[in-house]
């Protein structure tokens, strides 16, 4: 049967994606405002940023993101984003409800896991850190979103990620509006030629991993490619022909040799969806498909 619902494009545009990597990767505040709207403009209904000072937390960070989205939003009205996490990591949400309290927003990032962020060495063994957050922030990132009226947008970089989930949806403790973005590994890690790779390989094997540890629970779901090309896999389209979503852009995207623009993904995903008679998402169409605490009808949060 052919797929009714519409597909979401979400863009990832920035990340810490340097321009030594991927000269496209928009880094200042205008450079942010351009991208933005150009990746409406190709067929992304939502779009997932990071500032362009990491340092920088609570107020601070809010204002960073708000110096590009102010603008943003004041020549796309109502457009659909989302910050990063900040560098204190676990727990540290507080920029994102500074920017809910200024502008409103409809997702926020909640990372539901520990993954090893490493390099590989001269002797090619692994070294650095894992990126870790701990149950309790977890816990605390939800009942957040929950009392705010918040979707998360989950980061599942490894399996052990979506059991934590579905042991929080089980609980009734799941946040209205929860994604789950499933990470792929490409090649390469986060950092570049030698960073190590992390999570399943993109295939259908490895999606199909996914989909069978979800089982009956009805969570939208998108998946993209780090450290590596999404277009060298099939998966934009087993996500179109199995009624997921799809996350593409810089901060993903690596591959040493060629380096492509978001608004050059995001067309190629908008094709796709094209040929096999996918509508793409709008706004509306995303906060009904990912289930937005605010999307029209539903109840939010006092």
């Amino acid at each position: 049967m052919a797929r009714k619902k519409p597909l979401v494009i979400t863009a990832s545009i920035n990340g810490e994606r340097t321009k030594e990597q991927n000269p496209h990767s928009p880094r200042t505040y205008d450079e942010i405002v351009e991208t933005a709207l150009s990746s409406y403009e190709a067929g992304a209904s939502i779009i997932h940023a990071h500032a362009t000072n990491m340092g920088l937390v609570a107020e601070e960070a809010a204002e960073d993101y708000l110096k590009s989205w102010r603008r943003v939003l004041e020549k796309r009205p109502g457009s659909l984003w989302y910050p990063t996490l900040t560098r204190e990591l676990g727990g540290e949400v507080r920029h994102i409800l500074t920017i809910d309290d200024e502008v409103g927003i409809e997702f926020g990032c909640v990372d539901p896991g520990t993954v090893p962020f490493a390099n590989l060495d001269e002797e090619g063994l692994p070294v650095g850190r894992y990126y870790a957050n701990s149950l309790e922030s977890i816990r605390a990132d939800f009942a957040t979103f929950k009392a705010r009226g918040i979707g998360p947008q989950l980061a599942i970089y490894e399996p052990h990620y979506l059991r934590i989930v579905l042991a929080f949806h089980a609980a009734g403790a799941l946040p209205e509006g929860t994604v789950l973005n499933f990470y792929f590994g490409g090649d390469y890690g986060l950092g570049g030629v030698r960073s190590m790779p992390f999570g399943l390989r993109p295939t259908e094997a490895g999606l199909q991993a996914y989909l069978d540890i979800l089982g009956d629970v009805d969570l939208p779901w998108t998946v993209s490619v780090w450290g590596g090309d999404i277009f060298d896999s099939n998966l934009p389209q087993l996500a179109i022909e199995r009624g997921g979503h799809v996350m593409v852009g810089i901060e993903p995207y690596f591959h040493p040799e060629r380096a492509l623009s978001n608004e050059e993904m995001i067309g190629r995903v908008a094709e796709m969806a094209k040929a096999a008679g996918v509508p793409l998402a709008g706004r509306e169409e995303t906060l009904e498909t990912f289930r937005s605490p605010r999307r029209q009808g539903a109840s939010v949060p006092a």
